[in-house]
């Protein structure tokens, strides 16, 4: 029950943020902070949304319910806190938090955002952005690898900015359509698919390379 109602929070962020904006009115701009913040900064929250709220919140600007200027500022400010208090967790904690047995701290989440570091470097903090749960973690193996803060910032800053500007001026701009607000769930599950895109042909990619290299090994014996 309490998965279903999730759900339909998620695909229904238009209404239920709009809704949410009725009842308490600026405060919802606390509420985003601190939404944006979470899934970017803990490493627990993965599963918050954050390009599909956003979108739904440039929507909501477009409509005249919400400051574009004002949201864009909040946004961007909670993105790039929440990367650094990750990054710190992360350079004080360590990997010795993740274990197989973990419900949310799942160890193949940190060894998938390894390889994903290992291959893009620094710029993985600006990659990752885009990418759900890639995005909460990267900050974290930052920290791990005690990346130079000063280095991580300025990565930490373009990616910030660079994120919740796309996605809130996709949803200022595309949210008012009439395709768009009669299928806002769809859209949602779009934004969802694509974000996660390239990690799954990451890791369709590496699956094909281990097996074209267990192939070549064995026809070699």
């Amino acid at each position: 029950m309490i998965l279903q109602n999730l759900i339909d929070i998620f695909l229904h962020l238009d209404k239920n943020l709009a809704l949410f904006i009725q009842s308490y009115g600026t405060f919802t701009y606390v509420l985003l902070f601190i939404i944006i913040f979470c899934e970017t900064g803990l490493v627990i929250t993965p599963f918050l949304p954050g390009d599909s709220l956003i979108f739904a919140a440039g929507a909501l600007a477009a409509s005249g319910m919400m400051n574009i200027v004002f949201l864009w500022i909040i946004l961007s400010i909670a993105a790039i806190l929440g990367d650094s208090l990750n990054y710190f967790i992360g350079s004080m904690i360590g990997p010795k938090v993740f274990h197989e047995k973990s419900r949310f701290l799942r160890k193949e989440y940190l060894d998938k955002t390894q390889k994903f570091y290992e291959k893009y470097g620094g710029k993985t903090i600006i990659f990752a952005r885009f990418i759900p749960i890639v995005r909460t973690f990267a900050p974290f193996v930052a920290g791990i690898g005690k990346m130079k803060y000063k280095k991580f910032a300025v990565y930490n800053i373009i990616g910030g900015i660079l994120w919740v500007t796309l996605f809130l001026l996709a949803g200022y701009f595309f949210g008012g359509l009439s395709f768009v607000k009669n299928n806002f769930s769809l859209v949602i599950i779009a934004i969802i698919l694509i974000s996660i895109l390239p990690a799954i042909i990451e890791y369709l990619r590496c699956k094909y390379k281990e097996r074209c290299f267990t192939k070549n090994f064995l026809n070699k014996l």
